[in-house]
Protein backbone atom coordinates (compact mmCIF):
# COMPACT_ATOMS: atom_id res chain seq x y z
CA UNK A 1 0.00 0.00 0.00
CA UNK A 2 1.20 3.47 -0.84
CA UNK A 3 -0.21 6.89 -0.12
CA UNK A 4 -2.00 8.79 -2.87
CA UNK A 5 0.65 11.49 -2.49
CA UNK A 6 3.38 8.97 -3.32
CA UNK A 7 1.42 7.50 -6.21
CA UNK A 8 0.70 10.87 -7.81
CA UNK A 9 4.30 11.94 -7.36
CA UNK A 10 5.25 8.80 -9.27
CA UNK A 11 2.86 9.76 -12.06
CA UNK A 12 4.45 13.19 -12.27
CA UNK A 13 7.92 11.65 -12.49
CA UNK A 14 7.14 9.33 -15.42
CA UNK A 15 9.28 9.81 -18.53
CA UNK A 16 8.06 12.28 -21.13
CA UNK A 17 7.26 10.63 -24.46
CA UNK A 18 5.59 11.28 -27.78
CA UNK A 19 2.54 9.65 -29.30
CA UNK A 20 4.54 6.90 -31.05
CA UNK A 21 6.01 5.64 -27.78
CA UNK A 22 2.66 5.69 -25.97
CA UNK A 23 0.59 3.98 -28.67
CA UNK A 24 3.29 1.89 -30.32
CA UNK A 25 1.72 2.54 -33.72
CA UNK A 26 -1.63 1.03 -32.68
CA UNK A 27 -5.05 2.62 -32.97
CA UNK A 28 -6.55 3.20 -29.51
CA UNK A 29 -10.02 2.52 -28.21
CA UNK A 30 -10.62 5.16 -25.55
CA UNK A 31 -13.26 4.46 -22.89
CA UNK A 32 -14.72 7.51 -21.16
CA UNK A 33 -17.16 7.00 -18.29
CA UNK A 34 -18.94 10.30 -19.04
CA UNK A 35 -18.96 12.92 -21.78
CA UNK A 36 -16.01 15.22 -20.89
CA UNK A 37 -13.65 12.55 -19.48
CA UNK A 38 -12.33 11.97 -23.01
CA UNK A 39 -11.31 15.63 -23.32
CA UNK A 40 -10.02 16.02 -19.77
CA UNK A 41 -7.87 12.91 -19.60
CA UNK A 42 -7.12 12.18 -23.27
CA UNK A 43 -7.74 15.38 -25.26
CA UNK A 44 -4.09 15.84 -26.14
CA UNK A 45 -3.66 12.17 -27.04
CA UNK A 46 -6.74 12.27 -29.29
CA UNK A 47 -5.44 15.32 -31.15
CA UNK A 48 -1.92 13.90 -31.45
CA UNK A 49 -3.16 10.50 -32.60
CA UNK A 50 -5.38 12.09 -35.26
CA UNK A 51 -2.41 14.08 -36.54
CA UNK A 52 -0.34 10.88 -36.62
CA UNK A 53 -2.90 9.04 -38.75
CA UNK A 54 -4.17 6.87 -35.89
CA UNK A 55 -7.55 8.50 -35.26
CA UNK A 56 -8.83 6.90 -32.04
CA UNK A 57 -12.18 5.29 -31.44
CA UNK A 58 -13.92 6.95 -28.50
CA UNK A 59 -16.67 5.15 -26.58
CA UNK A 60 -18.63 7.22 -24.06
CA UNK A 61 -20.04 4.65 -21.67
CA UNK A 62 -22.80 6.57 -19.85
CA UNK A 63 -25.28 9.21 -20.94
CA UNK A 64 -24.09 11.81 -18.40
CA UNK A 65 -27.69 12.54 -17.43
CA UNK A 66 -27.16 12.59 -13.65
CA UNK A 67 -24.99 15.71 -13.47
CA UNK A 68 -27.86 18.10 -12.65
CA UNK A 69 -30.45 16.32 -10.52
CA UNK A 70 -33.87 17.90 -10.22
CA UNK A 71 -33.42 20.36 -13.08
CA UNK A 72 -36.72 21.24 -14.77
CA UNK A 73 -35.05 23.00 -17.70
CA UNK A 74 -32.81 19.98 -18.36
CA UNK A 75 -34.48 16.75 -17.21
CA UNK A 76 -32.41 13.60 -17.79
CA UNK A 77 -33.48 12.93 -21.37
CA UNK A 78 -32.76 16.49 -22.50
CA UNK A 79 -29.51 16.65 -20.54
CA UNK A 80 -28.32 13.39 -22.14
CA UNK A 81 -29.01 14.90 -25.58
CA UNK A 82 -27.13 18.09 -24.69
CA UNK A 83 -24.14 16.16 -23.46
CA UNK A 84 -24.06 14.05 -26.63
CA UNK A 85 -23.93 17.21 -28.73
CA UNK A 86 -21.19 18.62 -26.51
CA UNK A 87 -18.94 15.58 -26.81
CA UNK A 88 -19.39 15.52 -30.57
CA UNK A 89 -18.33 19.18 -30.73
CA UNK A 90 -15.36 18.56 -28.42
CA UNK A 91 -14.07 15.69 -30.52
CA UNK A 92 -14.46 17.69 -33.73
CA UNK A 93 -12.23 20.36 -32.18
CA UNK A 94 -9.63 17.67 -31.50
CA UNK A 95 -9.81 16.54 -35.13
CA UNK A 96 -11.72 13.30 -34.63
CA UNK A 97 -14.29 12.35 -37.29
CA UNK A 98 -17.84 11.88 -36.01
CA UNK A 99 -17.93 8.24 -37.11
CA UNK A 100 -15.21 7.44 -34.54
CA UNK A 101 -17.56 8.27 -31.65
CA UNK A 102 -19.76 5.61 -30.05
CA UNK A 103 -22.33 6.48 -27.38
CA UNK A 104 -23.22 3.45 -25.27
CA UNK A 105 -25.82 5.41 -23.22
CA UNK A 106 -25.55 3.39 -20.02
CA UNK A 107 -27.18 5.09 -16.99
CA UNK A 108 -25.00 7.74 -15.37
CA UNK A 109 -23.83 6.74 -11.83
CA UNK A 110 -25.05 3.17 -12.48
CA UNK A 111 -22.48 1.79 -14.91
CA UNK A 112 -22.07 -1.95 -14.49
CA UNK A 113 -19.37 -4.38 -15.62
CA UNK A 114 -21.78 -6.03 -18.00
CA UNK A 115 -21.04 -8.78 -20.53
CA UNK A 116 -23.20 -7.03 -23.12
CA UNK A 117 -21.20 -3.81 -22.81
CA UNK A 118 -17.92 -5.70 -23.02
CA UNK A 119 -19.07 -7.64 -26.09
CA UNK A 120 -20.17 -4.46 -27.83
CA UNK A 121 -16.81 -2.82 -27.17
CA UNK A 122 -14.97 -5.91 -28.41
CA UNK A 123 -16.98 -5.73 -31.63
CA UNK A 124 -16.19 -2.04 -32.07
CA UNK A 125 -12.49 -2.65 -31.44
CA UNK A 126 -12.37 -5.49 -33.96
CA UNK A 127 -14.20 -3.54 -36.69
CA UNK A 128 -12.10 -0.43 -36.20
CA UNK A 129 -8.76 -2.21 -35.95
CA UNK A 130 -7.87 -1.12 -32.43
CA UNK A 131 -4.78 -2.56 -30.78
CA UNK A 132 -4.79 -0.74 -27.43
CA UNK A 133 -7.52 0.02 -24.90
CA UNK A 134 -7.29 3.19 -22.82
CA UNK A 135 -9.58 3.37 -19.81
CA UNK A 136 -9.77 5.30 -16.55
CA UNK A 137 -7.36 4.63 -13.73
CA UNK A 138 -8.89 2.25 -11.18
CA UNK A 139 -7.90 4.71 -8.45
CA UNK A 140 -10.36 7.34 -9.65
CA UNK A 141 -12.85 7.75 -6.75
CA UNK A 142 -16.09 7.54 -8.73
CA UNK A 143 -18.27 4.47 -9.18
CA UNK A 144 -18.54 4.87 -12.96
CA UNK A 145 -14.79 5.33 -13.33
CA UNK A 146 -14.12 2.24 -11.24
CA UNK A 147 -16.54 0.21 -13.37
CA UNK A 148 -15.06 1.63 -16.57
CA UNK A 149 -11.58 0.59 -15.42
CA UNK A 150 -12.81 -2.98 -14.95
CA UNK A 151 -14.52 -2.92 -18.34
CA UNK A 152 -11.32 -1.69 -20.00
CA UNK A 153 -9.33 -4.47 -18.36
CA UNK A 154 -11.82 -7.09 -19.55
CA UNK A 155 -11.91 -5.75 -23.12
CA UNK A 156 -8.12 -5.66 -23.32
CA UNK A 157 -7.77 -9.20 -21.94
CA UNK A 158 -10.49 -10.74 -24.10
CA UNK A 159 -9.44 -8.84 -27.21
CA UNK A 160 -5.71 -9.44 -26.84
CA UNK A 161 -4.98 -5.71 -26.69
CA UNK A 162 -2.60 -3.59 -24.65
CA UNK A 163 -4.16 -1.79 -21.70
CA UNK A 164 -3.38 1.78 -20.68
CA UNK A 165 -5.15 3.94 -18.15
CA UNK A 166 -5.49 7.65 -17.40
CA UNK A 167 -6.28 9.36 -14.08
CA UNK A 168 -9.05 11.97 -13.82
CA UNK A 169 -10.57 12.38 -10.35
CA UNK A 170 -7.65 10.57 -8.78
CA UNK A 171 -5.66 13.79 -9.02
CA UNK A 172 -7.89 15.32 -6.33
CA UNK A 173 -7.79 12.45 -3.81
CA UNK A 174 -6.63 13.05 -0.26
CA UNK A 175 -2.87 12.62 -0.34
CA UNK A 176 -2.87 10.63 2.91
CA UNK A 177 -5.17 7.91 1.59
CA UNK A 178 -3.51 4.56 0.96
CA UNK A 179 -4.10 2.54 -2.20
CA UNK A 180 -2.90 -0.79 -3.52
CA UNK A 181 -1.36 0.63 -6.69
CA UNK A 182 1.41 -1.61 -8.02
CA UNK A 183 1.94 -0.09 -11.46
CA UNK A 184 4.86 2.27 -11.89
CA UNK A 185 5.33 2.09 -15.67
CA UNK A 186 3.90 4.61 -18.07
CA UNK A 187 4.51 7.95 -19.69
CA UNK A 188 3.76 11.63 -19.57
CA UNK A 189 2.59 12.29 -23.10
CA UNK A 190 3.93 15.62 -24.35
CA UNK A 191 0.87 17.59 -25.52
CA UNK A 192 2.53 21.00 -25.77
CA UNK A 193 1.44 21.33 -29.38
CA UNK A 194 -2.17 20.49 -28.50
CA UNK A 195 -2.80 22.44 -25.30
CA UNK A 196 -4.93 25.12 -26.96
CA UNK A 197 -7.17 22.69 -28.84
CA UNK A 198 -7.50 20.56 -25.71
CA UNK A 199 -8.62 23.62 -23.74
CA UNK A 200 -11.19 24.40 -26.41
CA UNK A 201 -12.44 20.81 -26.36
CA UNK A 202 -12.88 20.86 -22.58
CA UNK A 203 -14.70 24.20 -22.84
CA UNK A 204 -17.10 22.66 -25.37
CA UNK A 205 -18.67 20.75 -22.48
CA UNK A 206 -20.64 23.88 -21.60
CA UNK A 207 -23.20 22.16 -19.37
CA UNK A 208 -20.44 21.16 -16.96
CA UNK A 209 -19.30 24.71 -16.19
CA UNK A 210 -22.28 25.81 -14.11
CA UNK A 211 -23.64 28.61 -16.29
CA UNK A 212 -26.00 26.76 -18.63
CA UNK A 213 -28.17 24.90 -16.11
CA UNK A 214 -29.07 27.12 -13.16
CA UNK A 215 -32.04 25.33 -11.61
CA UNK A 216 -30.23 22.39 -10.01
CA UNK A 217 -28.88 23.33 -6.55
CA UNK A 218 -26.82 20.15 -6.44
CA UNK A 219 -25.71 20.46 -10.05
CA UNK A 220 -22.20 19.46 -11.04
CA UNK A 221 -19.56 22.03 -11.93
CA UNK A 222 -16.04 21.21 -13.07
CA UNK A 223 -13.79 22.36 -10.21
CA UNK A 224 -10.98 24.80 -10.94
CA UNK A 225 -8.49 22.47 -9.24
CA UNK A 226 -9.28 19.74 -11.75
CA UNK A 227 -9.21 22.09 -14.74
CA UNK A 228 -5.77 23.30 -13.63
CA UNK A 229 -4.46 19.71 -13.67
CA UNK A 230 -5.57 19.24 -17.25
CA UNK A 231 -4.09 22.54 -18.42
CA UNK A 232 -0.61 21.04 -18.02
CA UNK A 233 1.56 20.33 -21.09
CA UNK A 234 1.34 16.57 -20.57
CA UNK A 235 -1.16 13.76 -19.97
CA UNK A 236 -0.43 10.69 -17.87
CA UNK A 237 -0.93 7.19 -19.25
CA UNK A 238 -0.18 4.16 -17.13
CA UNK A 239 0.81 0.75 -18.47
CA UNK A 240 1.58 -2.65 -17.05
Amino acid sequence: MRTVREILAGFEALPVAGIDAVLGGRRPLILAPHPDDESLGCGGLIAAACAAGLAPVVAILTDGAASHPGSRSHPPRRLAAVRAVEVLAALAILGLPADRLFLLRQPDTRLRVDAGVIDRLLGIAAREGCGVVIGPWAGDPHCDHEAAAEIAEAVAAQGGMRLLSYPVWGWLRDGDEKLAEARRAGWRLDISAWRKVKARAIAAHVSQYGGLITDSPGGFKLPERLLAVFARPYEVFLGA
